[in-house]
């Protein structure tokens, strides 16, 4: 079976030239699976990761058998329901379509990308990963940093005096809408500790719904009126404001980091202990350690410290010397949601149940 790679230079922080550098900048050995179909008819509920997992022992390794560079794999690649993916086992690659009369499949220059459409035209094309587990969170805050705190505009009362306000009900907001007319609600939630460093990365978010401006504060006044247009969950006084984001990009190509990431499981989303297949866990890696949307990590269980019944005990016999076992691992981790320095992923093939404190690196 053919074993293809990409290695580069380790980039902290560089940027790397479009077309010029193939990904990811981290040596990666791919491998086709000995059991690897010849060809693959795409049908609808197919993902991205399904289907490449169909042809390689490692999913993330879907950007070198289409030979993407940075550029295209920023970009979505969509690929449809009744197109066949061909298996070209003299180039290591896949393609689309099948090999041209008097085509040399061992040509040097042999290279077909899946097709690039429009974001309009691409609603049909393959997701992926399920789009379903992760289509609430894609917009929805979950974790608001510092700076979104200070200034955010916020409830300061509604319609009547109530205390709570759901759809349709009036909200008066005080504060700099910036030219913004559609605002999400969120209520700050606990602090977010990096379990190394211990300082604050973020806070949880609890979103609770939409407003929409009806008329902003008129001369004199500080107050806006907006109306509730979508609730989650009741809101009130106190509660605060952030603009609703354009709507997020739905197609990643799933990938390596380009750069060396050691991350810790910092929570599970919904509060539990414990995180299985397709469920959501945030990590203390973000932005400003190399992560982006699409990028694959790792999962590992962190190996625990036992008694080495070798090792001297010391003068007294009092010691108690430990060797730390090795991290195992458990499973994979597709991120899908990145800020500064926190990111969220969808756990993917895990063994065992992922916990706080767990483990996710960049693919070895």
């Amino acid at each position: 079976m053919k074993n293809f790679s990409t290695v580069g230079a380790r980039l902290f922080g560089a940027i790397l030239i479009s077309g010029a550098v193939a990904l990811p900048a981290l040596a990666l050995t791919c491998e086709f699976k000995a059991n690897a179909p010849e060809q693959h008819t795409v049908v609808r509920g197919d993902t991205l990761w399904d289907i490449s997992g169909k042809f390689l022992d490692k999913p993330w390794c879907w950007p070198q058998v289409w030979g993407m560079n940075r550029e295209e794999i920023a970009n979505p690649h969509w690929i449809y329901p009744g197109q066949i993916i061909y298996l070209d086992r003299a180039t290591g690659r896949l393609r689309l379509g099948k090999p041209q009369d008097g085509e040399s499949s061992g040509a040097s220059d042999f290279r077909l990308a899946p097709q690039l459409r429009t974001e309009g035209l691409g609603r049909d094309a393959v997701p992926s990963i399920p789009s379903g587990a992760i289509e609430p969170f894609l917009s929805q805050p979950l974790i608001i940093e510092e700076e979104e705190l200070q200034g955010a505009p916020r409830i300061i009362g509604a319609h009547e005096g109530r205390v709570f306000i759901g759809k349709g009900d009036k909200a008066y907001v005080k504060g700099d809408l910036r030219g913004g007319t559609a605002f999400q609600v969120f209520r700050p939630g606990k602090p977010l500790k990096d379990p190394l460093s211990k300082q604050v990365v973020g806070q949880e978010a609890f979103y609770l719904g939409t407003l929409k401006l009806v008329r902003a504060a008129e001369a004199g006044s500080e107050v806006h009126t907006f109306t509730v247009s979508s609730a989650k969950e009741e809101m009130g006084k106190g509660d605060l404001l952030m603009q609703t984001p354009p709507a997020p990009m739905r197609n990643y190509v799933p990938h390596a980091p380009a750069v060396a990431v050691d991350a810790m499981v910092l929570a599970v989303y919904g509060g539990v202990t414990h995180a299985g297949q397709n469920q959501i866990v945030s990590i203390n890696r973000g932005k400003l350690d190399g992560l982006e949307l699409g990028s694959v990590l790792q999962l590992y269980h962190r190996g625990q410290s036992v008694d080495d019944p070798d090792a001297s005990r010391g003068w007294l016999n009092l010691k108690r010397p430990q060797v730390r076992l090795p991290d195992e691992a458990v499973g994979s981790l597709f991120i899908f949601r990145v800020f500064k320095r926190i990111s969220y992923g969808l756990i993917m093939q895990v063994t065992e149940p992922i916990v706080v404190g767990d483990v996710a690196k960049t693919p070895e």
